[in-house]
Order: C-alpha cells, then sequence, then structure tokens
C-alpha cells in the first residue's frame, strides 16, 4: 500500500471516529432535557419542584465526577469499552428509573447510573477523534464532535413530548413508557455507534507538505517526543491547570446557571411561557453551533484569544439578560433571540476550547485522564452558580445579583487569561 493510500484511509477512520462520537453526544445530550421531563411527571405521583429538581442536579454531578475515571479507562484500556460500559449505564438506568415512582428511584437511576453512563460515554468521544488530525485541527475536531451534546434537546425535547402523547392516555403510564423507550434505544445507539470508535495505535506526528495538495501529510511513523506530555500527577502540579480550571468554571457556570433556571428567568421577568420555550431552543441551537465555530476560530487566532471574546461577550449579554423586562427592547421576540443563541454560543465555546487547550498544553498519552480532571470545573461550577442563583434570588427576590455575580466571575476569568503560560515540564534527573 502506497504511503498515499495510507494517508487517505487513516483520514478516512478519522473521520469515522468523529461522527461516531458525535453521534453519541447526540444520544447523551438527553441530560438537557430534564426541564421537558420533569415538568411531565404526574401529579398524583406527589413530587415537589426540589424533588424534580435532585435527578437533574445529581446527574451532572455524577457526570463530572465520572470523567476521571472514565478519561483513564479510555487512556489504559480503549475508547470503546469505555463507550459501550456508557451506554449499558445510561440504558438501564433510565429503565429502571421507568419502573418506579418515587424520587429516590429516579435519582438512583436517572441521577446515578445515567450520570455515570454519560461521564464514560462523554469522556469516550473526543479524545480518540483528536488524536487522528493534526493540531491546526483540534479545535474544529472536538468543536464537531461535542456540538451534539448541546444539539441534542433540539430533537430530544420534540421526541419526548411526542411520546409522552403517544403511548398512553395515563400520565403515569407515558411517563413510565417514554423513560424506558429512551433508556433502551440509547443502549443500542451508543453501544453500536462505541464500536467504531478507535485511537491510532501509533503517536501520530505531521507537519506542512508544501506540495501540489497543499494537505496536512504525515511524518513516518516515529514516537513523538515526549517533552509536552504530563501524567496527571504532573499536570496537576503546574499552575496553569489552576488558572484554566478557574476560568472554566466561571464559563460553563455562567452558561449552566442560565440554562438551569431559564423557566424561572422568563417567568420572573414577566415573559410569556412560549417565548421561554423559544429560548431554550435557541440557546440549544447557539451551544451546538458555538462549539463548532468557537473551535475552528481558535485553531486559527490562538484558544486563549477565542476564551477572552467568549468572556468577556458573555458578561455583556448576562447583563443584557438581566435588562431584558417585559416591555423593553430586549425583551422583543428578535432581541430575545439574538440573546440566546449567542449565550448558547458562548457557553458552548467551553466544551470545545477546553478540551482543545488541554490537549496542547498537556499532551495526547494522558489526554482522557487530564481532561477529565479539567472537566469537573464544568460540573462543580455549574452546581455552585446555579445554586447561588437560587439561594439569592430566594433571599432578594430578583435574579439580578445572580447576574452580576456571574458577570464580575467572567471577568476575572478575562483577566486570568492573561496570566496564563504553557507549563514547562522539569527536566529529568
Amino acid at each position: 500500500m502506497t504511503s498515499e493510500a495510507a494517508d487517505a484511509g487513516e483520514r478516512n477512520i478519522g473521520w469515522r471516529v468523529v461522527f461516531a462520537g458525535l453521534g453519541i453526544n447526540l444520544a447523551l445530550g438527553i441530560l438537557y432535557t430534564w426541564s421537558v421531563i420533569s415538568k411531565a411527571v404526574p401529579e398524583d405521583w406527589g413530587w415537589s419542584e426540589a424533588d424534580k429538581s435532585w435527578p437533574y442536579s445529581i446527574a451532572c454531578l455524577v457526570f463530572c465526577l465520572v470523567m476521571v475515571p472514565a478519561g483513564r479507562m479510555q487512556d489504559k484500556l480503549s475508547p470503546r469499552l469505555t463507550a459501550s460500559i456508557g451506554g449499558v449505564l445510561v440504558g438501564l438506568g433510565m429503565i429502571l428509573a421507568s419502573r418506579t415512582t418515587s424520587p429516590m428511584g429516579y435519582m438512583l437511576g436517572f441521577g446515578v447510573l445515567a450520570g455515570a453512563g454519560i461521564g464514560f460515554g462523554y469522556a469516550s468521544a473526543t479524545p480518540p477523534a483528536v488524536k487522528w488530525f493534526p493540531p491546526a485541527k483540534t479545535g474544529m475536531i472536538a468543536g464537531i464532535v461535542v456540538s451534539g451534546f448541546g444539539l441534542a434537546s433540539v430533537y430530544a425535547s420534540p421526541l419526548v413530548k411526542l411520546l409522552m402523547k403517544v403511548t398512553s392516555d395515563d400520565p403515569a403510564k407515558a411517563f413510565a413508557m417514554t423513560f424506558m423507550i429512551l433508556g433502551i434505544a440509547f443502549l443500542v445507539v451508543v453501544v453500536v455507534l462505541a464500536q467504531l470508535l478507535k485511537a491510532p495505535h501509533r503517536v501520530l506526528q505531521f507537519t506542512k507538505d508544501l506540495g501540489p495538495a497543499g494537505e496536512m501529510k504525515k511524518k513516518a511513523a516515529t514516537p513523538a517526543p515526549d517533552a509536552n506530555e504530563f501524567t496527571p500527577g504532573e499536570m496537576l502540579r503546574t499552575k496553569p491547570f489552576y488558572l484554566l480550571w478557574f476560568m472554566y468554571a466561571c464559563g460553563a457556570g455562567a452558561g449552566l446557571m442560565v440554562i438551569a433556571k431559564l423557566a424561572a428567568i422568563t417567568e420572573n421577568q414577566a415573559m410569556l411561557a412560549e417565548r421561554g420555550a423559544l429560548m431554550v431552543a435557541m440557546m440549544a441551537v447557539g451551544n451546538g453551533a458555538g462549539r463548532i465555530i468557537a473551535g475552528m476560530a481558535s485553531d486559527k487566532i490562538g484558544r486563549k484569544k477565542t476564551l477572552l471574546i467568549c468572556f468577556v461577550s458573555q458578561a455583556v449579554l448576562v447583563l443584557l439578560l438581566s435588562r431584558a423586562t417585559a416591555g423593553s427592547f430586549l425583551a422583543s421576540i428578535p432581541a430575545m433571540v439574538v440573546l440566546s443563541v449567542f449565550l448558547g454560543a458562548n457557553y458552548g465555546a467551553n466544551l470545545s476550547l477546553f478540551p482543545s487547550i488541554t490537549k496542547g498544553y498537556y499532551g495526547l498519552k494522558h489526554f482522557g485522564t487530564n481532561y477529565g480532571l479539567m472537566f469537573t470545573a464544568w460540573g462543580l461550577g455549574g452546581f455552585m452558580l446555579a445554586l447561588a442563583a437560587g439561594k439569592l434570588y430566594d433571599k432578594f427576590q430578583t435574579f439580578d445579583f445572580a447576574y452580576y455575580g456571574a458577570a464580575g466571575l467572567l471577568v476575572l476569568a478575562a483577566g486570568a487569561r492573561f496570566l496564563v503560560r504553557p507549563p514547562r515540564k522539569e527536566a529529568s534527573a
């Protein structure tokens, strides 16, 4: 086989892995539809609003914590096995929940098991994909793979509503059947797509070929130097990790705060329920598109410049949202569409930029584990900011303090960007 044919074959494998990862994330993005699911909980089950919040909160927390061992598993064993475990856990968790009517059952099924499954699947999708492509395409590839998670609610929310309507006239049976059908479907889809995930057997090195094709050609299969390959322990001993972790927590947390409280925000600001639904849909579109666009932009202008733009833009958008009261121009449908799309896009950008930065700063060898550690910022940042928003609203009966606090943290994250320098590995004895 000629080198050109081998290159073409490897590119085909790489794109197959990319689209398999995209498909897995489209299934796992069911997490973002919990607001739709929780509204359909039958009234005779006697769930409080707090009961409806716990399964989602637990799922988010378990998701981010499982990313660390799941990332290590896909590094050491294989992304195929890790993602398959994720599909089985998501499916079994949802099927188990469908057999109960208690909040505890859904906390265990959806919160713990499905949350863990989402962590296993998500941790396995991006690392093998980016390993097939040169550094100049890392942002784009990471953005494509993770865009599925953001776009999932575009199809999943209508699907949930349709299943609730057609499965049974009894709300309780319809709810249980919907959960079971989704559990079986996602188990099959994720496990099947997981079989397409594959990391390169060798470390690929890339260099520009100035020949007629002008493509990125791979060098011979020589091992890459490990000067920039950090183990998790080595990464945790570098200052840039903690600056990046703080920036990630602020950027993702501000977006998750808006997503988690969107229904309450629209109600508090006297907007129509239909406008709230429109905001959710537009945020989902922006969330998915922002991951790809930010990834491609960062390949061209650099990760840190793109992060600065996103942090500053998000701070401005959050403050504008605080002024979107009934009767104002910002509360008009065109303005709300623009606000929602860009809020979602700036949030989604974090999910493609930080994997790319983690790869660039700390290498590919332990990328799954290293990014799992970095990803804890997503879970803890979202958990803390959403919780703070609720506490502040309970005390002051307004979300203004939450808006101002989130904007302030985003400005701090933008400032921290100027302190980040690529880490240097200590010379070995």
